[in-house]
């Protein structure tokens, strides 16, 4: 497979049971209150043009969710499929995610990674993102 075998294109809600299903299936990935298709909705709608699906043979093997708060950017739901790892499909996507942030003026992105997925984390580790010690991530339901 090559990435002319592949096609990337922006996410769109279309795309929500292939991605959910996508998600699911990929270890590292844990999907919250937030993945349901209502909120993913509203995400794409505040962040239009910086999320993306990859595709290979019509089906989703690839997503990235990437938005910004006008200051820093955020990037959730990183996943390539089994039997895709390894060629550059991450990389990409990531890739194509900061250029539509820099292009807004973003200049620093942040990203949550499952402390046991050691999979993403030597992902991101090598694709020259630094993981932060000085700072401590709090959550608090308010529903």
């Amino acid at each position: 497979m090559s990435f002319a075998d592949v096609s990337i294109h922006e996410m769109t809600i279309n795309d929500y049971d292939e991605i959910l299903e996508l998600w699911r299936n990929t270890s590292g990935v844990r999907i919250g209150s937030a993945d349901t298709r209502e909120k993913i909705e509203r995400f794409l709608e505040r962040n239009e043009g910086f999320s993306y699906v990859c595709r290979h043979d019509g089906k989703i093997i690839g997503t990235i969710m990437c938005g910004h708060d006008g200051r820093r950017g955020s990037i959730y739901h990183v996943a390539v499929a089994d039997g895709y790892r390894g060629k550059g499909i991450g990389r990409k996507l990531v890739d194509m995610s900061l250029e539509k942030l820099k292009a807004e003026g973003i200049s620093k992105c942040h990203l949550f990674v499952v402390a046991d997925n050691d999979r993403g984390n030597a992902f991101w580790s090598s694709n020259g993102w630094q993981k932060r010690e000085d700072v401590f991530l709090y959550s608090k339901s308010i529903k």
